[in-house]
């Protein structure tokens, strides 16, 4: 393959694949100015992934400034180093002007690549369920800060958590494999917004439809939504809404409030606490995973498995509900209710959350039709992940909230304290086995990858104790800031209930279900039944009462049916973005990898010239197949085809060409430009490489 790239500080790059055998080699060309230093830190970080590669280099077919032509043998990840190359572009060393005419030039600044590290199972099962529906995998906190909030120093805070915290500082490569990138640098994203620009659910909504471009560094940012003055008497200070959003393939809810401590610490000291990375971090937690022997935790969950599937029964195949998108219901316990129930479950030997357990068991139960004799339930649990033998993973800020299956065999007739004491320790037996995730779970018991079971989950949330004299430190300065709530929930289940304790000590259910596979009344009485269990046991279940008994109190209505989901199709993978201006003209097809913004293609779109149809497909490893399909009618209508993208695309777009040029014998180029954040003048130069491929011969 070929790569161009025409740029003042950075590469463009077409690959070019020569030949279809499988032993083709392929050629990177590239344009503008490549340092040899770039490229042998590019060569260097690809050798250091496959130490195979070590003795293996391009060979140079041209050298001049501005234009390198490098031919690599077909082992060769030519994409990868492309997109190494197209990458990295080096800051300039001081400001236009700055230096005298008589002042020797300044030493360019040595190339940084980010430091690869490998994902751990749970990162690649979340990123697996992002290529699909990345909406999901976007989380939230919000809360109400109260007196002065300096927007310079609130930025300055965040910054010494980014310095401070590995994990705010990666990104995610896909070569195609996905992988983590470690950064040296990341900036935080702080956007301050005038009162009645917009409202406070519109922010968190805006927010969160912006997703976040995973190939950029900083996959956590914040938005600050100033408060109504009138309502306030004259020297009052308007209390001000945070919205901090993050991507949880980097980080869980209770990592970001271990960063939230951080950064009010930070704030504090005006903008500065610590120095240093901490430590240990992401890559200590991946050393430690690697050394781990799994063949214990397989022989537990094949031993307590079950049937992962025993839960809601299915509805008829091929019906439909008729809607779409996140239902969202909630449940509320008083604080006296809450205390109650705690007391009652403490007496068992359990917590309030085994509770919830327990009751869901029951409810399940119920839905399935089975509450008259003895039958199977499964759901998931979310553990936090910190239950390991690792010193110091306790503060450790990264993607560790686990959802793990629990199986259980109820018997209508057994008691309640029998039903919540298994629960209890069915969960407590997990908590040697938080690092397995549910997708090895499902492979040892021989479902399918994309098996859906269970179709339920279960999470408590965590929270970090809080530091000591924190509060009074923030009053000290006039400052009080409210418990931050999770806002804009999402959920990769058909069902999810999560459970946390308001500020006025309630306990609070949040149930998030998928609107295309239940129906949200159906859903409405689970958790109402859910609630009226939990209220009731306290003065109603003592060592005697059954489940039977407790289940014989709640409505026999109808019970609730799960709905297939059914796939999108490929043709969803691919958009088009414009038509040809000519007949006969060829096609570009821009590549984007998991998590790329929905609108990162417009403004190239809008910049090309050519008379090239201009369409964007959605790409990633494991749905190659879909690809591929979505472009067969581009294949089959005889239209020439070109690949190309933006930096971070070019070995996804490799692969792509090598399967198109086994099908149909012939390689499309590839084309590459900086990151599509790189600044217009780095579009421009892409559109123009574009342009200039697509008026090659052939």
């Amino acid at each position: 393959m070929t790569v161009e790239r025409n740029v003042d500080v950075s590469l463009t790059a077409v690959l070019a694949l020569n030949g279809t055998a499988p032993g083709a080699p392929s050629t990177l060309e590239l344009r503008g100015p490549l340092r040899t230093a770039l490229l042998e830190a590019a060569l260097a970080r690809i050798a250091a992934d496959r130490p195979e590669l070590r003795d293996i280099r391009p060979r140079t077919l041209r050298s001049e400034p501005g234009h390198h032509v490098l031919e690599l043998d077909a082992p060769y990840p030519s994409g990868v180093l492309a997109d190494l190359l197209t990458a990295a572009t080096a800051e300039p060393a001081g400001r236009p002007g700055a230096v005298t005419p008589r002042a020797p030039a300044p030493r360019p600044p040595a190339p940084v690549l980010p430091e690869p590290l490998a994902l751990t199972p749970l990162q690649r099962e979340l990123l697996a369920r992002t290529a699909h529906r990345p909406h999901q995998q976007v989380a939230q906190l919000a809360w109400r800060w109260h007196g002065p909030l300096d927007t310079g120093r609130f930025t300055a805070a965040w910054q010494s958590v980014f310095d401070h915290e590995t994990v705010l500082r990666a990104a995610f490569a896909f070569d195609p494999q996905p992988r983590a990138a470690l950064h040296a640098r990341a900036h935080p994203e702080v956007v301050r917004h005038a009162h009645g620009t917009l409202s406070r659910q519109a922010l968190m909504d805006q927010e969160r439809g912006r997703g976040f471009d995973l190939a950029r560094p900083g996959l956590l940012r914040a938005a600050l939504l100033d408060g109504e003055p009138q309502q306030h008497p004259a020297g009052h200070i308007p209390p001000t809404d945070v919205v901090l959003t993050y991507h949880r393939a980097l980080l869980d809810s209770f990592s970001v409030r271990l960063l939230l401590q951080e950064f009010h610490r930070a704030y504090l000291a005006a903008g500065t606490a610590h120095g240093g990375e901490r430590r240990p971090d992401l890559r200590d937690y991946r050393r430690w995973l690697a050394t781990q022997d799994a063949a214990p935790a397989r022989d537990f969950f094949t031993r307590t498995g079950g049937d992962l599937g025993a839960g809601l029964p299915r509805a008829r195949p091929g019906a439909v509900t008729g809607r779409h998108g996140t239902g969202r219901t909630l449940a509320r316990l008083t604080h006296a209710e809450a205390t109650r129930l705690a007391h009652w479950s403490a007496r068992w030997g359990a917590t309030e959350s085994s509770a919830l357990q327990a009751v869901w068991a029951m409810v399940l139960l119920q839905a399935g039709g089975t509450a008259r004799g003895p039958a199977p339930v499964s759901f998931s649990v979310t553990v936090s992940g910190r239950g390991i033998p690792m010193e110091g993973i306790a503060r450790v800020p990264g993607p560790f909230d686990n959802p793990l299956p629990v199986s259980l065999d109820i018997d209508p007739a057994a008691t309640v304290p029998a039903l919540l004491r298994t629960v209890r320790d069915r969960v407590l037996d997990l908590g040697a086995y938080e690092w397995v995730t549910a997708g090895q779970i499902r492979q040892w018991l021989g479902y399918d990858a994309d098996a859906d079971a269970p179709h339920t989950l279960l999470s408590f949330e965590h929270r970090p104790r809080p530091v000591q004299d924190l509060a009074a430190d923030l009053a000290a300065q006039g400052i009080h800031v409210e418990d931050a709530d999770p806002a804009g929930l999402q959920t990769t289940f058909p069902i999810s209930v999560l459970a946390h304790r308001d500020a006025m000590g309630g306990l609070v259910l949040t149930c998030l279900h998928d609107r295309g596979r239940l129906h949200d009344d159906q859903v409405a009485r689970m958790l109402d039944h859910s609630a009226r269990l939990l209220r009731r046991l306290p003065a109603r279940a003592d060592e005697t009462t059954t489940v039977a008994q407790m289940l014989s109190e709640l409505d026999d209505t109808q019970a609730p049916r799960l709905y297939d989901h059914p796939p999108a199709p490929a043709e969803r993978r691919l958009t088009r973005l414009r038509g040809p201006s000519r007949p006969g003209a060829k096609t570009v097809c821009l590549i984007a990898p998991p998590g790329t913004p929905e609108d990162c293609h417009s403004e190239l779109a809008r910049r090309y010239r050519g008379p090239e149809a201009l369409t964007a497909l959605r790409a990633d490893v494991a749905g190659l197949p879909e690809s591929l399909t979505a472009l067969r009618p581009l294949l089959a209508a005889g239209g020439q085809l070109i690949l190309g993208g933006f930096s971070g695309s070019g070995a996804l777009a490799c692969e792509l060409a090598r399967h198109i040029a086994a099908d149909t014998g012939t390689a499309p180029l590839v084309v590459l430009g900086a990151g599509h954040d790189a600044g217009e003048d780095r579009v421009r130069d892409l559109a123009r490489a574009l342009g200039a491929a697509a008026r090659r011969p052939g």
